[in-house]
């Protein structure tokens, strides 16, 4: 029997009493007592018992598995069967060297995930002809939003009006209704070659192909619009555009869809990879993070992000999106999908795909079945007066889903699964009777000739070398040994909490019964899927202390949102149509303030005190100043200065008073799980990053999900979903109602749902240890490192949350010395650098999370030490301020090992910081693939795809 829960909390009783002991209490509930405050602190333990063994959690969450029915599906609309190569399945989505990694935010351990995202921003541009793509959106409905926001922003029309092209797929334009109403932007949908000349418009959304299956020229309607003005935006599908004209040939301004068939499953919604591809003269408005090309100081071509990352920490209620993550893992899945096949692989399934499509036609069409289009790629719609329900359950006995359009229409969609045997049994569900010998293969081709694409596409050589598995493996293992995850070393990082993925949360999402439903698949062939989910939301209620919790937001920044727009959606509902102020600390994160604005609020900054605390004063002036007018405030707790703030329930009594609702950021959650209950203290509503408590992977910057928990009365405010229609077994408010979906599917990133569900499941009642470790080990940190570098926020009892923040800048002004110089040093030790400057310039912000041993805490101390030992001697003039190990790192092999080397420090010192290693230490040196990177110069000279071949020869 492996009992789950000593293997996830890092220190064990010895560990613990010894932490103890250099923090200065006594006891865990002596120090948790002093840490937590009497007014929220929560003596009942959690009512979940746990299934502590690994096998017997497994062995139940199999039994949901096998509740869930696979059938064939040919249902289409944006989400398609493939095959993830097993290379890119076991070397990628299994790997924790990816699943593991962090945000590349700190580029010079992060240049094998740079790498693959610029594959998939060279593949995204290239196919659909544009200039420039970012490294991934959240999902093709999401993008689709973000393309209308940045339609509004770039257009010179004065009107607020968004065409929408009726062919986009119905979750499509759902979302973006969703999103354009608290904007103040009217969304009109119609057929853009009949009905867009009637309207002004600031920005149109064309379909190519369109969900009904025809494709559409839209060459002389995107001119038109154009001309008048309009951005010309388009959805498009990366398959197809292997075989068709790409949308920047005609006139296309942006380009947005899914990445979802290259490999990765349809996992009942996601997660997938969105995309946006933009030409050049729009890149400075692109949304989210954008990979590009710099150099280091060697001189050397080095990799970061760039212009737009992180925009909401910097630019607030002005950011134009408060997306601030990405789905990086199935991006760098999707790249690695199209590097495997080539193009010539690619163009290969496409054409496979659609010579099958119109085989399936032709049998229909010469059976007497009339069609809605001419065109098609993979999709046919066909017209059947009254006898669309007979259709889909004589396909269903075939073990096929087909897409009910209406009453009186069925579509399907063929893949890259789809095999001609497939395709008998789909007209056998029309009443045709055929043999695989007997289908026209050579049936003529849905595309019209004038869309047929021509020249090369993918033509850098990463598309054309890595396509065996030898090579494509090598290729994989040579990206992640560049990198630093937490497969190799504790990742300090505050407010994000890289906490363990462990392997027996991760088995079942490979698993067929998971991965590869349609998210609009019959109800009943998802009971498993249902179960799983209502078990979910019951212990979330149960660990928050709310009633009720929407699963669809697929990040955070959605769940902020989604919440927000419950607040408005209850608000005037009641009739209180004034209420558009929301009060937001200044220390709050960045898409805190970035998601009002979307939500069509106000953004009103509540000041913090010496102590990072929200200013009550300045509180009650702000709420006594806006009155009727104040919809909500937007607290982190316990705060993003890490300290448990001892006013949170007058806070909450003060904005309720007012008529406000309290929103509670949960992105802290991991201090208060066992603990506190937001539910119980005041708030109303809150977001819960899984990816962060609930142990989701952060896969280097996505996926995420962002469930939004709510107290009853914004519980009918809820996303909602017009493709699925409340689950009947569910107490929850089903996802139909409510403000309208905020993502593609239903339950949004749902594959990765049973993550979460085994890490309850295994821990039950013994999460509180875990939120008991984590605050130790935050104390721990802090009192070890506190007579080095000042720790700057503490509660009344000088002790932090889970996390604590060290101050530097007394050290920058004395010794020049910066947080980026201890950063980078860091690396040199074999560690990713803590969260810098976030919430204070010039810190650094650690949380070690309880999945630490003692051993790695004090690994990680002792080289916070040393370097300021190091520190220490710049201050006294031993090494020069511009010349020493710490503005100099981190250090490459190839400078420590070089010929040259001028430095006033040794070279065993550069490298090898703290001495080689013995058996006693860490066996292994971890060597940074670049030396610190020239930010500025990667904006100044802007290369976001593949650099060319030639640059490579140079």
């Amino acid at each position: 029997m492996t009992d789950f829960a000593p293997r996830h909390l890092g220190p064990d009783d010895d560990a613990v009493a010894r932490m103890l002991e250099v923090v200065g209490y006594p006891s865990l509930d002596a120090m948790v007592d002093a840490v937590v405050p009497e007014s929220i602190r929560r003596r009942e333990p959690l009512a979940l018992t746990p299934v502590p063994d690994e096998s017997a959690a497994l062995a139940r969450v199999r039994a949901l598995a096998d509740r869930n029915t696979v059938v064939t599906s040919l249902i289409g609309g944006g989400y398609y069967g493939t095959v993830t190569p097993n290379v890119i399945l076991r070397n990628v989505l299994e790997n924790p060297a990816w699943y593991t990694a962090y945000t590349p935010y700190q580029p010079e351990i992060s240049q094998g995930r740079l790498e693959a995202l610029l594959n998939f921003q060279t593949m995204v541009a290239e196919l659909t002809g544009l200039d420039l793509a970012n490294a991934s959106l959240l999902d093709e409905a999401t993008a689709a939003a973000e393309a209308m926001t940045l339609a509004r922003r770039r257009s010179k029309v004065a009107g607020a009006t968004f065409f929408v092209d009726a062919e986009c797929h119905p979750q499509v334009i759902e979302v973006v209704e969703t999103r354009a109403e608290p904007l103040g932007i009217k969304v009109v949908a119609g057929d853009p070659h009949t009905d867009l000349g009637a309207h002004e418009v600031f920005g149109v959304l064309l379909a190519y192909p369109g969900t009904h299956g025809g494709v559409a020229d839209h060459r002389a309607t995107a001119a038109a619009a154009k001309e008048a003005g309009a951005v010309v935006c388009a959805t498009a599908d990366l398959l197809a555009l292997t075989l068709l004209t790409p949308p920047g040939e005609w006139g296309a301004d942006v380009v947005v869809g899914s990445a979802q068939r290259f490999g990765v499953p349809m996992g009942y919604g996601g997660p997938h990879a969105g995309f946006m591809a933009v030409s050049d003269d729009l890149k400075r408005s692109l949304p989210g993070r954008l990979v590009g090309v710099s150099v280091d100081a060697q001189g050397d071509r080095a990799l970061r992000l760039a212009l737009q990352t992180r925009e909401q920490h910097i630019r607030r209620e002005k950011a134009t999106s408060n997306i601030c993550t990405a789905q990086v893992l199935l991006a760098v899945m999707a790249a690695m999908y199209a590097t495997y096949h080539g193009p010539d692989g690619l163009r290969a399934i496409a054409d496979r795909v659609q010579r099958l499509t119109a085989a399936a036609r032709g049998a229909l069409v010469a059976n007497g079945f009339r069609t809605t289009a001419d065109t098609f790629f993979d999709t046919v719609t066909l017209r059947v007066p009254g006898d669309a329900d007979r259709i889909v359950a004589a396909a269903l006995a075939e073990g096929l889903n087909l897409r009910r359009v209406s009453a009186d229409e069925v579509g399907f969609s063929l893949d890259e699964t789809t095999t001609p045997e497939v395709v008998v049994r789909l007209l056998a569900a029309f009443g045709i009777a055929a043999t695989v010998d007997e289908l026209d293969l050579g049936a003529p081709s849905g595309l019209p000739a004038a869309l047929r694409r021509t020249g090369d596409v993918l033509t850098h050589p990463t598309f054309h070398r890595y396509h065996s598995e030898t090579e494509m493996m090598r290729y994989l293992r040579r990206l992640a040994d560049m990198d630093l995850a937490l497969d190799r070393t504790m990742i300090p990082l505050g407010s994000c909490t890289m906490k363990l993925n462990a392997a027996a949360e991760m088995i079942p999402i490979t698993w067929p019964e998971f991965a590869h439903l349609h998210p609009f698949a019959p109800a009943d062939q998802a009971a498993g899927y249902r179960q799983l989910v209502d078990e979910l939301e019951a212990a979330l209620v149960e660990i928050t202390g709310y009633d009720a919790v929407s699963f669809q937001p697929n990040a955070g920044s959605q769940g902020e949102l989604a919440g927000l727009l419950a607040i408005r959606a209850y608000h005037r509902d009641r009739g209180d149509t004034s209420r558009e102020v929301c009060l937001i600390p200044d220390s709050a994160h960045g898409t805190n303030a970035a998601s009002a604005v979307m939500a069509g609020m106000r953004v009103v900054v509540v000041g913090t005190d010496d102590h990072g605390n929200v200013d009550m004063d300045d509180l009650r002036a702000k709420v006594d100043e806006h009155g009727d007018r104040v919809a909500a405030v937007m607290v982190t707790y316990p705060s993003t200065h890490g300290v448990f703030e001892e006013g949170i329930v007058e806070l909450c009594r003060i904005v309720h008073d007012a008529g406000g609702q309290v929103y509670v950021d949960g992105a802290n959650l991991n201090a208060l799980v066992g603990l506190a209950r937001p539910g119980d203290f005041g708030a109303d509503v809150s977001h819960l990053n899984l990816h962060k408590t609930f142990c989701i992977p952060h896969g280097g910057g996505g996926p995420g999900v962002g469930p939004v928990a709510v107290r009853s009365h914004l519980a009918p405010y809820l996303p909602g979903h017009r493709l699925f229609p409340t689950h009947p077994d569910s107490g929850a408010p089903g996802p139909n109602g409510g403000v309208g979906a905020v993502s593609a599917a239903p339950f949004g990133s749902a594959v990765i749902l049973p993550i979460p569900w085994m890490y309850v499941t295994m821990m039950g009642d013994r999460l509180q240890r875990a939120t008991e470790l984590a605050i130790l080990s935050a104390n721990y940190v802090a009192a070890r490192l506190s007579p080095h570098y000042p720790v700057l926020y503490t509660g009344s009892h000088g002790l932090v949350a889970h996390e604590c923040i060290l101050d530097l800048r007394p050290i920058e002004k004395a010794t020049g010395i910066t947080n980026e110089d201890v950063a980078k040093r860091l690396i040199d030790h074999g560690f990713h650098a803590p969260t810098m400057s976030f919430p204070v310039p010039g810190t650094l912000m650690v949380e070690p999370t309880e999945s630490e041993s003692l051993a790695e805490l004090d690994r990680f101390c002792d080289a916070m030490i040393e370097i300021k030992g190091e520190i220490d001697r710049v201050g006294a003039g031993e090494w020069p301020a511009d010349d020493n190990p710490l503005v100099n790192a981190p250090h490459t092999a190839p400078v420590v090992g070089g010929d040259d080397w001028d430095h006033p420090y040794p070279r065993s010192l550069a490298g090898w910081p703290g001495g080689r290693p013995g058996h006693d230490g860490v066996e292994w040196k971890y060597w940074p693939p670049v030396g610190r990177i020239d930010g500025g110069y990667g904006d100044r000279n802007l290369v976001c795809s593949c650099p060319p071949v030639e640059d490579l020869a140079e």
